[in-house]
C-alpha cells in the first residue's frame, strides 16, 4: 500500500489499474467501520471484478482503521472528515470525477462526499445501506463501549457482540473504533438525500437488520434504483454476485 497525508493524517491506499481498455471510468471504494479496504473489498474480488471492466479502482483505509493513522480524539472522527479524506486522495491521484461506493459506514462517508463536492461525483453506490441511514444515531447505540469492554463476552447485545468480533478479526484498533464510534454522529435527514445530484444506486441484503429496508431510500434520492440482495445479511451482501452484478449494470447504464 501506499500513502499519503490528508492534512496532516496519514491515510493507506492501493491502486489497480484496468485489466482491459481502460475506460477513463476510475472508481474510489470506501469501506464500513471495523473493516478494512482488504476485507470489504480486496477479499470479495471487488478489484477484479472492477478492474476486468475496464476501470480503475482505488481504495483506501479509512481513518483509524486498516493502516491509516489511528486517532483516539472522538472529534477527529467526523462524516465531513472522512469524505474530506477521500476527496484528498483523489486529489493526490489526479481525479477530477470519479464514482464513489461505498458500503455501510462507508456510504455515509461517500454520501457526504456527494453533498459536499457534487461535481465530483459521476455515480454513488451505496452497499449495506437502508433505512437506518435516517437514524438518530450514526451507529448502534452501545457501539463504543462495546469496543472498549475487556472481553468480548462482557458484550451482551448479540449484535455488538458481532461487530466486536467482526473488529478483533480484523486486528483493528479497539480504542480507535471507540473513539470513531463516540464521534460519528448522524448528519442526513430527508431534505439532505433530495439533494444529492449524482445517480444512485443502493442495495443491501434482505436480512440485513443493520441496514433496515433500503426502499425507502429510493424516493428520497432525486434519481435512484433500489436492489434487494437476497438472502444475505450485512456482513454476507458485500461480495454477494447479485450485489457485483447490480453495480456493473448501474454503471454501464448512467450518464
Amino acid at each position: 500500500m501506499e500513502e499519503f497525508l490528508s492534512e496532516g493524517v496519514a491515510i493507506a491506499y492501493v491502486v489497480f489499474e484496468p485489466r482491459e481498455q481502460d475506460r477513463n471510468e476510475p472508481i474510489v471504494l470506501v469501506h464500513g467501520f471495523a473493516s478494512t479496504h482488504a476485507v470489504n473489498w480486496l477479499f470479495n474480488q471487488w478489484a477484479k471484478t472492477l478492474t476486468e471492466d475496464g476501470r480503475r479502482v482505488v481504495m483506501l483505509d479509512l481513518r483509524g482503521h486498516g493502516r491509516s493513522q489511528k486517532l483516539y480524539d472522538p472529534e477527529a472522527y467526523t462524516f465531513g472528515a472522512m469524505a474530506d479524506d477521500t476527496l484528498r486522495l483523489m486529489e493526490h491521484l489526479g481525479m477530477d470525477r470519479a464514482d464513489i461506493m461505498g458500503y455501510s459506514m462507508g456510504g455515509r462517508v461517500a454520501t457526504q462526499l456527494a453533498l459536499s463536492h457534487p461535481e465530483r461525483v459521476r455515480a454513488l453506490i451505496l452497499g449495506g445501506v437502508g433505512a437506518n441511514l435516517l437514524a438518530p444515531t450514526a451507529l448502534m447505540p452501545g457501539m463504543a463501549e462495546a469496543m472498549e469492554a475487556a472481553d468480548i463476552q462482557d458484550v451482551d447485545d448479540h449484535s455488538l457482540k458481532i461487530f466486536r468480533g467482526f473488529a478483533e478479526s480484523t486486528r483493528s484498533d479497539l480504542k480507535a473504533l471507540a473513539a470513531c464510534a463516540r464521534g460519528l454522529k448522524p448528519s442526513f435527514g430527508p431534505q439532505d438525500l433530495a439533494r444529492v445530484e449524482a445517480p444512485t444506486l443502493i442495495c443491501a441484503g434482505t436480512r440485513d437488520d443493520v441496514a433496515g429496508d433500503p426502499h425507502p431510500l429510493g424516493n428520497l434520492f432525486r434519481q435512484a434504483d433500489v436492489i434487494d440482495i437476497p438472502g444475505r445479511d450485512h456482513n454476507r451482501a458485500v461480495g454477494d454476485r447479485v450485489f457485483k452484478q447490480a453495480v456493473l449494470e448501474f454503471l454501464a447504464a448512467r450518464p
